[in-house]
């Protein structure tokens, strides 16, 4: 038996209470991290998605600043692709010497809905005239459109984009991410 008085004797080890409740703390701790690791591996594929935009857009305006005609007769300014589908979208030749100013301009805004298409999902373009009708003094805007995976809560695309009124209405789940750009051709 032993003589020492009880209240005089040290604690050895951890109860089993102490490491379960240690291990819960820990968990949580992992948990939050790997939300982290998946934020952080998703970013840059977001980023990437809005540079491929910029590079379109800024290739269209490009295009369009080409064919001053073509703009002022209104035959940039088009509907919005953006249908939030894959489908593909074809090509509309324009040949020399057949080539006109409207052939041109409809050439020129196929050939890029199409490679939003190809380099964005479910990738849409727009184009007015600001005042329409178009004409030699009216200023541009372009939207480029596409979707991006749903799997990031925290950043909501309506709270950072600046989306065409007729997308935002007509398209909600998912709700499209948008780049604009205002131009003078």
């Amino acid at each position: 038996m032993d003589s020492r008085d009880p209240s005089k004797r040290q604690q050895t080890g951890a109860t089993l209470i102490e490491v379960l409740v240690s291990l819960l703390v820990l968990a949580f701790g992992m948990l939050s991290l790997s939300s982290l690791m998946a934020f952080a591996v998703q970013m840059p594929k977001l980023s990437g998605y809005r540079a491929t935009a910029a590079i379109l857009a800024s290739g269209h305006v490009e295009k369009i600043r080409a064919n001053r005609q073509g703009f002022a007769g209104g035959h940039y300014a088009t509907t919005s692709s953006y249908d939030g589908s894959f489908n593909e979208i074809s090509a509309v030749p324009c040949e020399f010497p057949n080539c006109t100013v409207d052939s041109l301009a409809l050439m020129d805004d196929a050939a890029t809905k199409r490679a939003v298409r190809q380099a964005l999902p479910a990738g849409g373009v727009m184009t007015v005239c600001d005042p329409m009708p178009c004409n030699g003094n009216s200023m541009g805007s372009l939207w480029i459109m596409w979707q991006e995976p749903d799997t990031r809560s925290l950043l909501d695309p309506a709270s950072s984009d600046n989306c065409p009124g007729s997308v935002i209405s007509n398209y909600t789940n998912p709700r499209p991410r948008c780049i604009y750009l205002r131009f003078t051709p």
